[in-house]
């Protein structure tokens, strides 16, 4: 539980001219679930594959337990395991025939059948076990998936959006299964959209073109966020989000219902105040208090400061 299990300085990466991943630096603890929160395109899934040595890296270095990504990528590789965003099994083989064949690929020694019968019931694949893969459906995949990721008890585990093609149920018993694997040791990293998948992370970075725009625990990050959020109810309709949006000082309006959530600027005296003024104007009268900032809230702050040039 101890140590850093990732290291990186300057990590970037370039395709032709499009810089993908842009000068990153990373500190991630063993034995604890680190997040990558972005949108598409952010570099969340470059910076895995360099880190599992799929993709060098065009700048910069990067260490996963002190080995070296470029020199020792074969050693770092015995000791993780990648779980990307498309379903890369065998869709012909079954469950059994799936995992058999990862053991092999592994070179698995001792007693193997008991190992596949054992992740097998961890994931709850006892009756998928004659099931071709490519009949399975989203969530039984993503079991399938993370058991043959998990068969040769690798210290470190990469995990591309594993949700994003799931329902709710399987997001949760996913997470389930990946704080048990956590509490047992190993250090997980994983690249996600789902703002409450991030949330359960117990240290985070946000990336936006390419670079680490915020980074910490999920609470430091929504208490730090610099932006004053404000609550608007009774501003139904277009015209207050439009006025709102106007503004210079907002960062962002969401629509929740009939509520509006407002991010005015931290350095905006008299925020709530100018708000209801600006309603008023327009014959809008409204409710307005503020409240605790979301991680949504600090995602559209920091990821709005990368577009604009401001970091």
């Amino acid at each position: 539980m101890n140590g850093t299990a990732i290291s990186a300085r300057s990590l970037t990466r370039k395709f032709g001219d499009k810089t993908a991943v842009d000068h990153i630096d990373l500190d991630i603890p063993s034995g604890r679930i680190y997040g990558f929160l972005g949108p598409n395109g952010s570099g969340k899934s470059t910076t895995l594959r360099m880190l599992c040595g799929m993709l060098l890296p065009s700048a910069g270095h990067a260490e996963v337990f002190g080995l070296s990504v470029v020199k020792d990528a074969e050693a770092i590789r015995r000791r993780l395991g990648y779980m990307p965003q498309r379903f890369s099994l065998w869709e012909d083989l079954t469950t059994d025939e799936n995992l058999r064949f990862i053991a092999d690929l592994y070179s698995l020694e001792g007693d193997v059948e008991a190992r596949i019968a054992e992740a097998r019931a961890t994931y709850n694949l006892e009756k998928l076990r004659a099931q071709r893969a490519g009949t399975m459906s989203g969530g039984q995949k993503q079991r399938l998936a993370l058991a043959a990721a998990t068969l040769h008890a690798p210290e470190l585990l990469l995990l591309d959006e594993p949700t994003s093609a799931v329902d709710p149920q399987s997001r949760r018993d996913f997470w389930e299964r990946l704080f048990m694997l956590a509490e047992a040791g190993a250090t997980i990293l994983v690249s996600t959209h789902y703002m409450d998948e991030a949330e359960r992370c117990h240290g985070l970075a946000i990336l936006a073109e390419g670079r680490v725009v915020a980074e910490g625990t999920p609470r430091d990050l929504m208490n730090g966020v610099e932006a004053d959020v404000f609550e608007v109810e009774g501003a139904d309709g277009s015209e207050a989000p439009k006025l709102l949006r106007a503004l210079p000082w907002v960062h962002g309006v969401t629509q929740l219902g009939v509520r509006l959530r407002v991010l005015a600027d931290r350095g905006e005296s008299d925020a709530g105040a100018k708000l209801r003024g600006v309603l008023e104007q327009a014959g809008i009268h409204a409710t307005i208090e503020r409240t605790h900032a979301s991680l949504e809230d600090v995602f559209v702050v920091a990821t709005r400061k990368e577009k604009n040039g401001d970091q």
